[in-house]
């Protein structure tokens, strides 16, 4: 059976509740290794007003804070940010088989001074390598080739050889056989009337990645308003909203985060730290389970 760090996210969040309600489901799966310590355990256990289960395994990430339910605050994103280091580590060193988030407020991380938006970054440094971020579930998983920089941004990174190399990494990280790519523009462009990144970068990548392996994999470029009434399982969109939001309104309570081509694998929850409804006992965790499944997988 795998062992999975769990980073236990932002305290003042949903992150805990959901951890030790899916407990008994999760042990079934993995082994969990918790990275919080015993004094915020019992501490959260109380506001839960429940148990911790006999068998919770945790590894004690340092330090110490009174919990503020539903509170953006500083103590609580170092915690959570200490957390995540430690379940890195805790992979590095070859103590679990991979690392599984749940969620972190990123202004909470701000206030707290870390230098990094989210987790997808801190791998990045770590690892010096391009980690690729890929959300879905089992029906449809979507890889963004551009992720959380401003729309006008957008058309100046659709370049071939970047496109030909995230391809290639993509296809290296899945089991996949057919990927469909998006284009960027209204129609996939017109033909040119509406925009020439699918003629001049998009299309000519596909073309190269599947002359580079040998087969016909990438499909494409679909037009992105019509795609998703019946979507490939894996999708590749130009940018953020272009793929989430579709994702999101079919499959948001099933739908995971997946960072590959690490030499780890880290799954993660789709949603955030839900302070509206923090240790009020009705949270939902049918992502968490899922992001635990996915390690089952193999793959990085």
């Amino acid at each position: 059976m795998k062992k999975i760090a769990i980073s236990i996210g932002d305290l003042n969040g949903i992150g805990l509740e959901i951890a030790i309600k899916s407990h008994n489901k999760i042990k079934k799966l993995v082994k969990p290794i918790y990275c919080i310590n015993e004094t915020m355990l019992k501490q959260g256990a109380k506001l839960l007003n429940t148990t911790i289960p006999s068998d919770f395994e945790i590894y004690p990430t340092a330090g110490k804070f009174d919990i503020k339910i539903g509170k953006v605050d500083s103590s609580a994103g170092l915690y959570s940010f200490n957390s995540f280091i430690d379940a890195i580590n805790l992979a590095k060193k070859g103590g679990v088989d991979g690392i599984c988030t749940l969620p972190i407020n990123k202004e909470s991380w701000g206030k707290a001074n870390i230098k990094y938006h989210g987790h997808t970054e801190v791998l990045r440094d770590i690892f010096k390598k391009e980690a690729i971020m890929m959300l879905g579930c089992e029906k449809m998983f979507v890889a963004l080739f551009t992720e959380h920089i401003p729309i006008k941004q957008v058309p100046s990174k659709i370049k071939k050889d970047n496109l030909v190399k995230f391809f290639e990494k993509f296809y290296n990280s899945i089991d996949g056989e057919e990927i469909g790519v998006l284009g960027l523009n209204p129609h996939s462009g017109d033909g040119g009337v509406l925009g020439d990144e699918e003629i001049k970068e998009i299309n000519p990548a596909i073309e190269e990645i599947n002359q580079k392996i040998g087969k016909q994999v990438f499909k494409g470029c679909f037009v992105p308003d019509t795609y998703f009434v019946n979507p490939l399982k894996w999708t590749i969109a130009m940018y953020h909203d272009q793929g989430l939001i579709p994702l999101k309104a079919k499959y948001f309570e099933q739908s995971i985060n997946v960072s590959l081509n690490l030499p780890i694998l880290r799954t993660s929850v789709d949603h955030g730290t839900a302070f509206d409804i923090a240790y009020k006992g009705v949270a939902k965790t049918e992502s968490y389970i899922e992001a635990i499944k996915y390690h089952l997988k193999g793959k990085k």
